[in-house]
């Protein structure tokens, strides 16, 4: 077994080419043994025994990644919807209420498997070779690595990137961004087409066979082996997809409509703690209409409800990996960390929109009926719709703007971090300023697994993120001097109090907006006219990181 990422050893013993730990231990104490005296032996004895003893106690990595989920969906962040066991997470953890993504999916998984910005870490649509993996470096290490979900990072130009090309052992999931959650397009497992399976199974759901193949792969990790389990979902990113049976659980729950649901959850949100007690609600988008004026409310309530039941769904299944991982004795000492790649996603699914996504028919031949069409109730095979405006608005609460902006709504996101033997203060919120490329250098340093200086032949590319170690360990950690953000509609920059933020829906009358997020967390009044200076400022450093970013992304 080779680790090219070597884990952190005692400095008292000398480096050499290790093949794995215990071989490794050994080596040294043949190496060392003529010449140490008897009581300099015995203590390097003790210390190898106790560095061999902590790489059997490596933690286990669950790794939970949602789609298109706003901020105060779960019920542990204010939502109404039921998630007891990510709730249960949250209450043997930690909840983190300043954590950002990116704005869209893809540009999120870079920067969550590589702890590098998607302005260098993504090159024509793939992860960039001079940026080492997430699972690459924990399989080095020793570790199985395991991922069931959505890939999204297979490249362009028709060369396909497996995720078993970038550091996993096993992979069952789609491909691309988006699909049928009936019949999912580019269903592989490892780097076989396995379509056939929804095609012979009318019960056939992707979430739960998202589960079940995670529950396959976890039965095939020796015992005494550390492992990395990867759940990308696609819930509830567009279609809206479920069975009958979980969206009939929802009948009525949404009847209240938007208006009144956002001002109930952000009142939930404060007993919380998730936002500050004097957060007000933004302002309904300019788009949505007052409930009372709303001409469609039973279809706009059923899309609501099946938006739901994907996230039940979603959430009963992450209960069943838990349930195996705590069956198998792993689950104390499994740190579990729960995200989402952006905010709820606003876009409403056209009738003519195409894609490879989007089949022609179901799986018994009949045609598909694409598109929000008010005469026609979502959730079934047949449809392909998408929640809309309205409830995006709700998931975003109680933010601005949506999915693909730089604005809270598109990228302020819940993040859960669990780990019986290795968090203090469990239940508690942590106000940490952090982002998806501070996960994967907390996870090498909960596992103490030490990244190489070399990638591809080349220098590896330096993270963006920090290890949020401290924060879980009950300690406070300073802000990062920014965060930075630039892709689909929007750009942006966090700097201490402050937040400068650009929409392109905008076209030629858009400008830099200056927000200060300590007195506005959801960006209501614009500072820039009376802040040039600071805006002059801030966007001298957002050109400058950005030609940065781009520039060292650059063979």
């Amino acid at each position: 077994m080779i680790f090219p990422y070597t884990l952190r050893r005692p400095k008292t013993l000398p480096r050499s080419k290790p093949t794995s730990w215990n071989s490794c231990c050994l080596k040294d104490f043949i190496s060392i043994h003529k010449v140490m005296t008897s009581k300099t032996l015995l203590l390097i004895l003790l210390v190898m025994g106790v560095s061999c003893f902590l790489f059997a106690k490596r933690p286990d990595i669950l790794l939970i990644m949602s789609d298109d989920m706003g901020y105060s969906d779960l019920g542990c962040f204010g939502g109404e919807i039921r998630t007891p066991n990510l709730d249960s997470l949250a209450k043997g953890g930690l909840r983190f209420t300043n954590f950002y993504s990116e704005n869209m999916c893809w540009v999120s998984r870079a920067s969550l498997l590589t702890g590098v910005y998607h302005r260098t870490s993504l090159k024509d649509g793939h992860l960039h070779p001079r940026c080492p993996t997430l699972p690459e470096a924990l399989r080095s290490a020793g570790y199985t690595t395991l991922m069931s979900g959505k890939w999204h990072l297979a490249g362009k130009n028709g060369k396909t990137v497996y995720p078993n090309d970038r550091g996993f052992d096993n992979f069952y999931g789609i491909l691309g961004g988006a699909a049928s959650f009936f019949a999912p397009f580019s269903l592989s497992r490892n780097r076989k087409n396995v379509e056939q399976e929804f095609r012979d199974d009318p019960e056939y759901y992707f979430t739960r066979a998202i589960a079940g193949n995670a529950l396959a792969f976890l039965k095939q990790v020796p015992k005494d082996k550390p492992l990395f389990l990867y759940l990308p979902f696609t819930a509830a990113h567009w279609p809206l997809h479920a069975p009958e049976k979980d969206v009939a659980k929802y009948k009525g729950a949404f009847s209240q409509g938007w208006d009144k649901l956002r001002k109930q959850r952000l009142q939930r949100m404060k007993n919380l703690g998730v936002v500050p007690e004097g957060v007000s609600l933004s302002d309904r988008h300019p788009k949505v209409p007052a409930w009372k004026d709303e001409s469609n409310k039973a279809w706009q309530q059923r899309r609501m409800e099946v938006y739901a039941a994907q996230v039940t769904i979603m959430d009963e299944a992450i209960g069943k990996v838990i349930d195996a991982l705590r069956k198998a004795g792993r689950f104390e000492n499994t740190l579990s960390l729960f995200t989402v790649d952006n905010g709820g996603c606003h876009v409403e699914y056209g009738p003519t929109r195409k894609g490879s996504y989007l089949p022609s028919q179901t799986r018994d031949g009949r045609p598909m009926e694409p598109g929000n069409l008010p005469e026609l109730m979502p959730g079934s095979e047949i449809t392909y719709q998408s929640y809309g405006y309205g409830w995006a608005n709700l998931s975003n609460t109680p933010y601005r703007l949506f999915k693909q902006y730089d604005h809270e709504g598109g990228i302020h996101t819940p993040m859960i971090a669990h780990w019986p033997k290795g968090i203090l203060g469990k239940g508690k919120t942590v106000d940490t300023l952090s982002h998806l490329v501070d996960l994967m250098p907390t996870i090498l340093d909960a596992t103490k697994v030490v990244p190489p200086n070399t990638s591809d032949g080349k220098p590896r590319i330096k993270w963006d993120g920090r290890s949020l170690l401290p924060s879980l360990q009950g300690k406070k950690q300073p802000d990062p001097a920014i965060l930075f953000f630039n892709h689909a509609k929007g750009r942006a920059l966090r700097s201490g109090k402050w937040k400068l933020v650009f929409n392109r829906d905008n076209g030629k009358k858009a400008n830099w907006e200056l927000y200060d997020l300590a007195n506005d967390p959801n960006e209501i009044n614009d500072l820039a006219k009376g802040n040039p200076k600071q805006v002059e400022a801030l966007v001298k450093i957002w050109e400058a990181q950005e030609k940065a970013l781009v520039s060292r992304g650059k063979d």
